[in-house]
């Protein structure tokens, strides 16, 4: 059984899917945490755990433990957070059988907990990296926040964050000390991946484009060729059994990605090791790009070739490594055409 988490701008779509007979996934939708403005959305990769976390826009972080049927709200310690990232270390060890989670906040603060957030403590010795004085985010040029917060699949103790905008830093002990950003490496990360079949792979999708890091981020590859005009990276997703396959989603602009009156945003994927092949334009069954907010995409990490698209016209499913798409069979009432996707994850 699959379940989809969806946040868009004012509520939060819970998925659940069945099969009949002749394998036509039906899915069952629930619509949570309406008006709490979800932002993030992160499982606890425990064997057998029905964890997920949400985080929210000025309404804090919300938990689940029974795969979204309900859903109660944490002891973060701040209050009315304005979170912008949640994730769960894929395998660093917390304690009572949750891994380590993180938090990131605007303005720029970590926040983390080993107890499944019981507990809490801070990381935010990375605001005094000579860099920071220069981190700003555009439509609020007085603040930046943490765009992502990705532990490696690999290595514990190895974070690497993405502040929006101005760096993508790095820390190598679990956020004790920190590595500035590095000359040639992304600006404008908005989705960092690393992958346990790739050690030491980072790929990164970016304001500034795509690229992709051999070495832990020391050092960076820019890799356009084929998005044409289309360089404002959005999302990205792995696929989990291939890690040269991924699709991202992509627009000629900030506002053109992000417009809710006239947006325009596109698909794209590819699938070899040389980072000067071209990125191929999906069409197959995809949406239109006129009229649709730049999407948020997602692979399945127990099924090979099988990756989720969000945007404001729906969701849609490729189980062919993005080559071809089908939309979801599920209600979409008006008021979502309008909405902005921020996050999704996927549970098997």
């Amino acid at each position: 059984m699959t379940i989809l988490f969806a946040a868009l701008e004012k509520s939060l779509l819970v998925l659940e899917s069945s099969s009949n007979g002749d394998d036509d996934s039906r899915w069952k939708v629930n619509e949570d945490l309406k008006g709490l403005h979800p932002t993030a959305i992160a499982i606890d990769p425990q064997k057998n755990s029905n964890r997920v976390y949400c985080g929210t826009w000025n309404n804090g972080l919300w938990k689940t433990d029974n795969s979204g049927q309900t859903w109660e709200k944490t002891l973060l310690m701040i209050s009315n957070a304005n979170i912008t990232t949640v994730s769960v270390s894929p395998i660093e060890k917390g304690e009572e059988g949750f891994n380590k989670l993180f938090v990131g906040t605007e303005p720029s603060i970590i926040y983390s907990s080993s107890d499944g957030g019981q507990t809490w403590k801070i990381i935010d010795g990375f605001n005094r990296l000579d860099s920071s004085s220069t981190w700003s985010f555009p439509p609020r040029p007085w603040t930046n926040h943490v765009r992502w917060i990705e532990p490696d699949a690999n290595k514990e103790d190895y974070l690497f964050v993405a502040i929006e905008a101005g760096a993508l830093i790095k820390s190598f002990d679990g956020g004790k000390t920190w590595k500035d950003r590095v000359k040639n490496g992304p600006y404008d990360t908005h989705t960092l991946v690393s992958h346990k079949k790739a050690p030491q792979r980072l790929y990164s999708a970016a304001g500034d484009g795509y690229y992709e890091s051999q070495d832990y981020g020391m050092t960076w590859k820019n890799s356009d060729k084929g998005l044409e005009d289309n360089t404002y990276l959005m999302s990205m997703a792995v696929n989990s059994n291939n890690p040269q396959n991924k699709v991202v989603s992509a627009a000629s602009k900030a506002w053109k990605a992000h417009d809710r009156k006239n947006p325009e945003s596109f698909l794209y994927r590819r699938s070899t090791e040389d980072v000067d092949e071209k990125w191929e334009l999906v069409t197959e069954g995809i949406f239109e790009s006129n009229g649709t907010i730049i999407s948020i995409l997602e692979s399945n990490s127990n099924i090979k070739d099988e990756f989720y698209c969000l945007n404001n016209r729906g969701i849609s499913c490729s189980k062919d490594s993005g080559i071809s798409w089908e939309k979801l069979k599920i209600p979409w009432p008006k008021e979502y055409y309008l909405q902005h996707p921020w996050a999704l994850a996927v549970k098997e």
